[in-house]
């Protein structure tokens, strides 16, 4: 079971436990090495079942039960948390966990919590599953922000008001203080919007 975890490229530490055999089965000796397949799952966590095959005189085939637990540092809430918070240093550790368990998935770096919006409230000790967390708002309506047109070589800045939210990467529409006209621009950082020319 260690080999498939191995070739798995499955990183983390693993406790593997295989059923008993009942010991009322009468197999006769093998003459020569089992061989041993993963039956399923895939990927070897959680419940598995393992093919055990004698190929001699006398053929069997049993079919063995076990249980992968691999464990992880996962990120989880170090604290309770509410929902639309902003999640920082002081929100979220990294914790060791039997990610077998884990259904929703998980996190394994901070970086890919701090920063980002709670989509739920959190208890202390929870899970960060992705579902969790989106990417926080750059830009809030009623924000003043700066527009930004290119064109071949040319740059142009000018004032500008937020009419919505927006995360970086998403077109919202935004007014342009000079001219008073309603534009649509493409957030690309906090208070910076672009439009293309």
């Amino acid at each position: 079971m260690s080999d498939y975890l191995q070739r798995s490229n499955i990183a983390g530490r693993h406790e593997i436990q295989i059923n008993r055999l009942d010991p009322r089965l009468r197999l006769p000796l093998c003459p020569q090495p089992l061989t041993t397949t993963l039956e399923s799952p895939a990927e070897p966590i959680g419940r598995v079942t393992l093919r055990v095959r004698c190929d001699g005189d006398a053929p069997w085939t049993v079919f063995v039960p076990g249980q992968v637990r691999l464990y992880r540092e996962v990120v989880i809430a170090s604290r309770p948390l509410k929902r639309d918070n902003l999640l920082t240093e002081m929100d979220v550790v990294l914790a060791e966990r039997d990610v077998g368990l884990l259904n929703q998935g998980y996190l394994t770096a901070l970086k890919q919590a701090i920063g980002k919006k709670l989509t739920r409230p959190l208890l202390p000790d929870q899970v960060l599953a992705p579902i969790h967390v989106q990417a926080a708002e750059a830009i809030r309506k009623g924000d003043q922000v700066v527009i930004s047109a290119r064109s071949g070589g040319i740059s142009v800045r000018m004032p500008g008001e937020a009419l919505s939210d927006g995360t970086i990467g998403k077109q919202i529409s935004v007014r342009n203080q000079r001219s008073n006209r309603v534009i649509r621009a493409r957030v690309v950082g906090p208070g910076q919007v672009e439009v293309a020319m």
